[in-house]
């Protein structure tokens, strides 16, 4: 007897089930409010350089303007640069502002803000940007504070997929949600920059523990029937966090209470796992046969499956653990000792690095598109939904494989077709990006699932942390290739669309898992031969049809 048919019989797919997903909810919608937080967390309003205080009796406030600060070649006053020395300008006199008229008849020098800046508060009330005056020369210490928060988050996913493995899911998604909470809480009080990177850095690798953990921990739960659907309905978490980071940000401008309300549900998350399962797949294959039985006529009660006393006796899950069981600890070196799991693991590492590095390369950028902040951030968020649809259509009927490379070809494309459409057409751009950001949900979603059923239940944890790792490298780089525009206008988004398209082609190479059970030991996924063609496989897994 294996987990499968102990499964059917509590019920693979009922209230308990039901439950755990609602449950697992809070943490999905906590993750996007914190990844995409620097679009409002960050932000950059207009600014110009701060100059001495305006005449009382000067109203042209422009003509003013003018005499301190240099045009750029669009034609726009300079947000980082002023005249060393006010310019005389016609029918105007600064004279009696204690400047000389050899100082206003002098050379156009410019120099940096010697000043600082001044900002718009019309949008924004308060951003890092403005706090620390990120801005001009130092815009891209703005740009890294994703970057080292995607660090955290990649140097979590290496820690909690191994010490899940190792340790439980259920302990450790405690640890992440108190972790999370108070370098959340210190971020907000940050008094400096350095203090913020720190403790941001370290939020994202508390919050690696959310991304890691709670895919498996549902999935490991149900049955191959339900498994799809499952997916896709937790997934519209994610979307929903999206659209509510829109609402929260608009209703709190300044940064500081904005990072609270986006840290606090924290609180609710740590009391619900008072009713979340540990996985009993994972007991069994530990040999924690008492607790799995507990777990498992829980599952059978509430989903209103008699079980009969030989059926689900210690004996009979003894058995099952003895097949199962982990005989030495999980390793990221077990990932590469086998030739099946090192074709997988270095397949999904490029297919992963692709996802993130296109999904946060637009999700991040909202800016030329026509729109504000929150309308964009709105759209991309309501844009999800039907992309969510498309997934779990699709990955019914072409299999996760097909509609892997399907969705980042997408992505690929509207990169593309961006760089084909001119500043003057912000519709059509716009257009382009809201296709782009559906289409880089649709393949996130399917990552998510289809990873997890390619790694058998003992490296299952172990497997996540190392793609999310590698994942969460291509999301770290992101940001910092937005920079590129530096070099050339159209570079980051030919970056962000050619690591999509070799991303694309690299989901080909792995194998189809429709309708497969989950393998529980390496010994179910070397049982099958190495992909030889893009054909599905003709010996999945255990095949189970409907």
């Amino acid at each position: 007897m294996g987990f499968e048919e102990l499964l059917h019989q509590v019920g693979g797919f009922g209230p308990f089930q039901i439950r755990n997903v609602a449950l697992l909810a809070l943490p999905r919608m906590i993750l996007p409010m914190n990844f995409l937080l620097p679009i409002f967390l960050a932000a950059v309003p207009a600014h110009r350089c701060a100059l001495p205080g305006t005449p009382a009796n000067f109203s042209h406030q422009d003509t003013w303007l003018e005499a301190y600060l240099p045009r750029e070649p669009d034609g726009t006053l300079s947000s980082c640069r002023r005249f060393t020395y006010p310019q005389a300008l016609p029918n105007t006199t600064l004279v009696g502002e204690g400047h000389s008229p050899g100082e206003l008849q002098g050379e156009q020098s410019t120099e940096p803000c010697p000043q600082g800046w001044e900002y718009d508060h019309s949008e924004f009330s308060s951003t890092i940007a403005t706090e620390w005056d990120l801005v001009c020369e130092q815009k891209g210490l703005n740009k890294a504070i994703s970057t080292f928060f995607f660090v955290g988050v990649l140097v979590g996913a290496v820690a909690f997929g191994y010490l899940s493995d190792r340790f439980g899911r259920r302990r450790l998604l405690l640890v992440a949600y108190v972790s999370a909470l108070v370098m959340g809480l210190a971020s907000a009080a940050s008094v400096n920059y350095i203090m913020f990177v720190i403790t941001r850095t370290l939020t994202g690798t508390a919050l690696a523990g959310f991304t890691i953990i709670v895919m498996p921990l549902e999935l490991e739960w149900l049955d191959v029937g339900h498994r799809t659907v499952a997916g896709v309905l937790s997934s519209t978490f994610w979307t929903g966090g999206v659209m509510l980071l829109a609402l929260v940000g608009y209703l709190i401008r300044d940064w500081r209470w904005l990072l609270l309300a986006v840290i606090l549900p924290c609180v609710p998350g740590i009391l619900s796992l008072w009713w979340v399962p540990e996985s009993a797949r994972w007991l069994l294959t530990q040999g924690r046969v008492e607790e799995a039985h507990r777990y498992l006529l829980c599952c059978a009660r509430l989903n209103g499956r008699p079980v009969g006393a030989d059926g689900l006796s210690l004996e009979a899950l003894s058995k099952v653990a003895a097949a199962e069981r982990v005989v030495r600890r999980p390793s990221y070196l077990d990932l590469f000792r086998t030739p099946r799991l090192r074709h997988i693991s270095l397949c999904c590492m490029v297919m992963w690095f692709g996802v993130n590095f296109s999904y946060y390369g637009l999700s991040l950028d909202v800016s030329g598109l026509g729109l504000n902040v929150y309308q964009t951030q709105l759209l991309f968020g309501a844009v999800e939904m039907p992309s969510k649809l498309l997934v779990y259509l699709s990955v019914r009927h072409a299999g996760r494989r097909l509609t892997q490379a399907g969705t980042l070809l997408g992505s690929a494309l509207c990169f593309g077709l961006r760089l084909l459409v001119s500043t003057e057409m912000v519709s059509w751009s716009t257009a382009l990006a809201v296709m782009g950001k559906g289409f880089s949900e649709a393949a996130f979603t399917t990552a998510y699932l289809f990873t997890s059923e390619l790694y058998p239940t003992v490296l299952r944890q172990t497997g996540m942390g190392l793609t999310a790792l590698v994942g969460r490298l291509g999301g770290s780089l992101a940001p910092l290739a937005a920079l590129l525009d530096g070099v050339w206008l159209s570079l980051p988004k030919l970056t962000y669309g050619g690591i999509a398209l070799l991303a694309a082609c690299t989901a080909l190479l792995l194998p189809e898992t429709r309708q497969a059970q989950l393998p529980e030991t390496i010994e179910d996924v070397e049982r099958k031969s190495a992909p030889s063609s893009l054909q599905e496989e003709q010996m999945p897994m255990k095949q189970v049809h409907d």
